[in-house]
């Protein structure tokens, strides 16, 4: 017999057992896996409504029925914790917002989907407090550290995305000349006004957003 007639077919698993204890670990890693994203999401919920400091490795335990050990064994310190509400949030905040609107073409049609998906955000609301940003970034501004580079990145990021559309119709000749950088920063500041609105009952804020947006979305000449 020839050595390749020797080799196993390529439907034959010949790789050696895991051991048991590995096959554990693996299990306790996915168990713990699925607590810290339990966890991390609870914050973020906490956060929207009383912010980052309200969070507590305790009170996480005693909501979710954990033991605070546990707890901390995934998270470790406060700021740990308050780091994976933020990354958390971020995730939410993209599939929420951001990634439904991805197939649509970039420009003027993209960013009032994105101003769109983001009213729904905060009218339904994804999270019980309304926009966690606009929760969480008015008690890290003046405080440095990871928590608040956190916060500004993700600030920064959708001022970004919003310039970055204003950009692509400015360079389509969809929308007059304008600073995209200002224009994104506006727009911002709308949304902004908007969350606090929604939340004292103000409905009529949306169409305001709204016929805010199209100022900017005005077709040249």
């Amino acid at each position: 017999m020839s050595e390749l007639a020797q080799q196993p077919g390529p439907d034959v698993d010949v790789r050696p057992p895991e051991p048991e204890d590995a096959v554990v670990s693996d299990g306790r890693l996915l168990r713990g896996a699925r607590a810290r994203r339990t966890i991390a999401r609870h914050a973020v919920d906490i956060a929207s409504l009383e912010g980052l400091n309200g969070l507590s490795l305790g009170r996480l335990a005693t909501d979710l029925g954990l033991s605070k050990s546990g707890v901390q064994t995934l998270f470790g310190t406060k700021e740990k914790l308050q780091l994976a509400a933020v990354e958390c949030a971020s995730e939410q905040f993209v599939d929420a917002v951001i990634r439904p609107t991805q197939d649509l073409p970039p420009g003027a049609a993209r960013l009032r989907a994105l101003v769109d998906r983001w009213i729904d955000y905060v009218e339904a609301p994804l999270f019980p407090g309304g926009c966690f940003w606009v929760a969480t970034l008015p008690e890290f501004d003046s405080r440095p550290g990871q928590v608040r580079d956190a916060l500004v990145r993700n600030q920064q990021d959708w001022r970004g995305l919003i310039a970055s559309e204003l950009r692509t119709a400015v360079g389509a000749g969809e929308i007059a000349d304008l600073d995209a950088d200002l224009a994104a920063f506006q727009i911002d500041a709308v949304l902004y006004a908007a969350n606090t609105a929604l939340r004292l009952g103000d409905t009529a804020v949306v169409d305001k957003v709204r016929r805010v947006l199209e100022g900017f979305l005005a077709p040249p000449g």
